[in-house]
């Protein structure tokens, strides 16, 4: 995992050398001639290079990564600020999860666990005899055991003796991590093992087995160097008994790592693979091209090629395509098509897919047509990316069949992170959901609620979800709000407060003054009361700066309910509803609920007059519960129109009016 202090060293390097391409020639150089030296990169990188921080001495690999990622950023017109490549503590937590049990054991595993020695500098290696320190490896007479099922399974090329399902397949492999990190768990195996005439064979049938594919012919040459210098490293080429020949190495590296365009070409290797891992890209084809000239055109000419992309059997190949298309669900849709019957992808994504709206298509195909086995949510406060709030999300499926329960893991944070067997610390909370009780929840959609990590809170939120299911939505005619057929609508404020900033001025009271309420205004307290504190409302230390509206639009001229559209979703409350009075104007900071004219009449009737049959409804929106339902709902901080008109409210319990 990249530590946050060593981003000041990328861009230090980009004045010295802006040529990216070249950045990451030099650094595989370096990391060559390291390896034949016997002495770390640092002391191998060209002077005029700035100071390599020690931090960034123990995987040469991530660095790589990290260069490939920037590149990419760049040839997409993104900053390389932003850019971040996968941690390898999260690559290693995920192949920890799907390592199979090794086909030859020792009988006896080791008592505790040591650093591995290829961990350290090459310089370090090389005092170890200063210590004194007899190291016992634990291989002279140990019996190697053989589990035949499993030695069967591996004479038939479904998985390496180490562990490794094959064919393993990444259709957007970058600079190979995944592979690298695979490397690095059959190499730690066999040290272990100590049998090099099996070695040899194993790291064969493993090489061989790879299907690795990108976009970019930068991506695939850097990706194949890599993997060449990850097994030099390991140990795992050379002329020595149980070690591969580089030259071999060289031609089984050409041979697995390709160029293709994994969504709209066919998948380049005949044998379709049994797992898929994959970190696709977290972006929007409207983001992409932005640098270029031609950046409009190409995007428009992406989007088209995409939706019209079909498969052998005729048919469209992408039925995820919703919104402002993401290319991360058009990677797990192509993953789902790759792997054979029975197969399993892996795949990193933004958490954001577990509850948007946008999502739900990709989330239905992953549970009506193929099996969602478990989710692992690792929240954005925890900054797995450094720098980056956005959530993580890795999920785990298997092709075909459907859905039937889904095991959620989380909230994960760092230190939960394992390399070991399930990837994931014990203590992560975990929850089961059975395919009706999720179908109750979610109406069809199958989002996936954020729970807290406290057991009391977690118990609470759960509670409130089952009995709140079971009420009508916002926007369903069946609910309260609706009438003759129409229901209640979110709409979101006026004014558009970048567009008419030239008429949004501070406030100053006159009889002509017009409230301007934004979500600036909404207020809570700590018993959860929420109000406006707006200086045209009386509220004397109100928001005073853009508080009045001079325009010439014209205002409401009737009381309206009003929600604040964006709040962080970590605060106490997510939702804050208040009832605005008449001639006020709402800047598109604030959603407000459109009822039918019956439904408004009606209240009238029953309160006296609408402000008041308004503030009956908000005490019953600001209901604690349905504050926690939306939390549990929310698909980012901003609070969405969809979330709102979703929400399930009943004014009275077992009461609805009638029209």
């Amino acid at each position: 995992m990249r530590p946050d202090g060593v981003s000041g060293w990328y861009a230090r390097l980009d004045r010295v050398e802006s040529d990216r391409v070249v950045q990451m020639k030099t650094w595989l150089g370096a990391w060559s001639n390291s390896l034949e030296q016997g002495v770390p990169v640092a002391a191998i990188l060209p002077k005029e290079w700035p100071t390599l921080p020690a931090a960034l001495l123990a995987d040469a690999g991530h660095v790589v990564d990290q260069l490939l990622a920037r590149h990419d950023a760049e040839q997409d017109g993104r900053s390389p600020r932003g850019a971040h490549a996968i941690p390898i503590r999260v690559v290693d937590a995920i192949i920890g999860d799907e390592l199979q049990k090794p086909a030859i054991t020792t009988g006896n595993e080791p008592s505790q666990k040591v650093m591995a020695l290829d961990a350290l500098p090459p310089g370090f290696r090389d005092r170890l005899s200063e210590l004194h320190i007899e190291i016992d490896d634990g291989k002279d007479g140990e019996e190697l055991i053989e589990d035949e099922i499993l030695m069967q399974e591996v004479k038939g090329g479904k998985r390496t003796i180490s562990g490794i399902v094959l064919p393993f397949a990444d259709p957007a492999c970058g600079a190979g991590v995944f592979a690298a990190r695979l490397m690095k768990k059959h190499a730690d195996y066999w040290n272990g093992i100590g049998d090099c005439t099996r070695m040899e064979e194993d790291s064969r049938r493993l090489f061989s087995s790879l299907q690795l594919l990108d976009i970019d012919n930068v991506a695939v040459n850097i990706c194949r160097d890599r993997l060449i210098l990850e097994a030099r490293k390991l140990s795992l080429i050379g002329y020595e008994v149980g070690k591969l020949p580089p030259e071999e190495m060289e031609v089984l590296v050409t041979s697995v790592v390709k160029r293709g365009d994994a969504l709209q070409e066919e998948w380049p290797w005949n044998t379709s693979p049994r797992i898929c891992c994959i970190n696709p890209p977290w972006l929007r084809i409207k983001d992409r091209f932005r640098g270029h000239p031609e950046g409009s055109h190409l995007r428009k000419e992406l989007g088209k090629s995409l939706r019209d992309c079909k498969n052998l059997d005729g048919k469209p190949r992408f039925s995820t395509m919703r919104g402002n298309v993401n290319l991360y669900r058009l990677f797990i849709e192509r993953g789902l098509q790759i792997i054979r019957n029975g197969g399993h992808l892996r795949a990193v994504a933004p958490d954001s897919l577990l509850r948007e709206q946008s999502s739900a298509p990709l989330r239905r195909l992953m549970v009506e047509d193929n099996q969602w086995k478990k989710l692992w949510c690792i929240e954005e406060g925890n900054q797995i990316y450094p720098g980056i709030a956005q959530g993580v999300l890795i999920i785990s499926l298997h092709k075909g069949g459907k859905t039937n329960e889904i095991l959620s893991i989380g909230p994960v944070e760092r230190n939960d992170l394992l390399s070991d067997e399930g990837g994931i610390h014990s203590r992560v909370p975990r929850i089961i959901i059975t395919r009706e009780r999720w179908l109750g929840w979610t109406m069809g959609t199958w989002a996936i609620p954020r729970l807290p990590k406290d057991p009391f809170e977690r118990n609470r939120v759960l509670r409130v979800i089952d009995e709140l299911a079971k009420r009508p939505r916002l926007s369903d005619p069946a609910n309260e709000l609706a009438a003759d057929g129409v229901a209640a609508r979110i709409r979101v404020g006026e004014i558009d407060q970048t567009s008419f900033s030239h008429v949004i001025k501070s406030w100053k009271k006159s009889n002509k003054s017009i409230p301007f309420v934004r979500g600036a205004h909404f207020s809570s307290d700590d018993e959860g009361k929420v109000s406006i504190r707006h200086p045209g409302f009386g509220d004397k230390e109100g928001e005073k700066e853009q508080s009045m509206w001079a325009g010439d639009l014209p205002i409401n001229s009737r009381p309206r309910l009003a929600c604040q559209a964006i709040v962080n979703s970590h605060q106490k409350r997510r939702l804050r509803w208040a009832v605005m009075p008449e001639g006020c104007v709402l800047g598109n900071s604030v959603n407000h609920l459109q009822l039918p004219d019956a439904v408004e009449k009606r209240l009238t009737k029953k309160h006296g007059d609408l402000e008041h049959g308004l503030e009956w409804v908000c005490e019953r929106l600001n209901d604690p519960r349905l504050d926690a339902w939306a939390k549990a709902w929310a698909a980012n901080n901003n609070v969405n129109n969809y979330e709102l008109e979703t929400l399930p409210l009943s004014l009275i319990e077992g009461y609805a009016v009638s029209a």
